[in-house]
């Protein structure tokens, strides 16, 4: 490191022997991005012998070394804090987080610090690479403040980049726990129904026929019967905001607790109150996908935390 530069030595591989040169590097530098090479390439960050390269599109030679000039990350604006976090599982490229409910993902108004942002910041210091030539950790996907469960985050451009097209493919495997009101008639079923901002209240999320709406699928099992509930599992095809709750509400089974798709007034609001239940009753339990790097096939459960623990048993048959 010079100067905030970190200079790094790429050897391009044999099989890379006449690709272009943005492409060649991404293979031979795996923590960077095509993109994020490309343009180190245009802005006169890259060498060879000596002798700058500009042009990301030359021809690349087998046995080639390349100087790679990597700026020193830029600080994140976000401040980093100390704030627990419970790791599912972490390495150099990647963090998964088991998230608690009422932590927000991203710093907004109203919400500025305390976030899993600013948690990650601060555990992950020293480790991130830069995303976009910023010290940030990498959000791929979000779920509610009052959703709990796992989150997966990238601790550079090029995992970020490898787990984005996953998500973009709808290859991740994502499944929810879900406490319902009322008990499914059937087994198991398919929801599919287009997402976008509801015209009556742009806060809620609705199914909506029309251009500007996001294709939405959410398979769903019932796995317990409850007292005029049932817990059930949501496998998401699509990952839509508030897409288990608003497809759910659709059927005729809002989430328990929800404030803004459940039931005012329900049978439940008893047990709720006196439990403190003041969220969805959604869990994101289940997170699976292909290691962005290393090819390996992560999968990851994490258990229902004890508030809808207690609430499953106090409405158990």
């Amino acid at each position: 490191m010079i100067s905030g530069v970190s200079n790094i030595d790429a050897l391009i591989p044999a099989d890379a022997d006449g690709w272009r040169l943005d492409r060649a590097l991404a293979a031979a530098v795996p923590m960077l991005s095509r993109e994020r090479l490309k343009a180190l390439i245009s802005s006169g960050a890259v060498s060879n012998d000596g002798l700058l390269v500009r042009d990301p599109s030359a021809k690349a030679k087998a046995g080639a070394i390349f100087t790679v000039a990597v700026p020193e990350p830029a600080p994140a604006h976000n401040e980093a804090q100390d704030i627990p976090l419970v790791v599912a599982y972490e390495d150099e490229h990647l963090i998964v987080v088991d998230k608690p409910a009422g932590l927000v993902v991203h710093p907004a108004c109203g919400n500025l610090d305390g976030t899993l942002v600013n948690a990650l910041l601060h555990h992950c210091r020293g480790e991130l690479s830069g995303i976009g030539g910023v010290a940030r950790p990498g959000i791929v996907h979000r779920i509610d403040k009052d959703t709990s469960g796992l989150i997966v985050a990238a601790k550079h451009d090029r995992a970020h980049e490898g787990l984005a097209k996953q998500f973009a493919r709808h290859t991740i495997d994502r499944r929810y726990k879900a406490i319902v009101h009322g008990l499914p008639l059937q087994l198991a079923g398919k929801v599919d129904a287009p997402l976008a901002r509801s015209p009556h209240d742009r806060k809620k999320m609705a199914i909506v026929q029309s251009s500007h709406a996001k294709h939405a699928v959410t398979h769903w099992r019932l796995e317990s019967k409850l007292k005029d509930a049932a817990l059930v599992e949501c496998r998401l095809e699509t990952g839509r905001t508030h897409q288990v709750r608003v497809h759910m509400a659709s059927i005729g089974h809002p989430l328990l607790g929800d404030p803004v798709y459940g039931r005012a007034g329900s049978r439940h609001a008893k047990v709720l109150k006196e439990f403190g239940f003041q969220r969805q009753a959604l869990h994101a339990a289940v997170l699976g996908f292909t290691h962005p790097i290393t090819s390996q096939s992560i999968s990851l459960i994490s258990k229902i935390p004890d508030d809808m623990q207690r609430l499953f048993s106090e409405l158990s048959l």
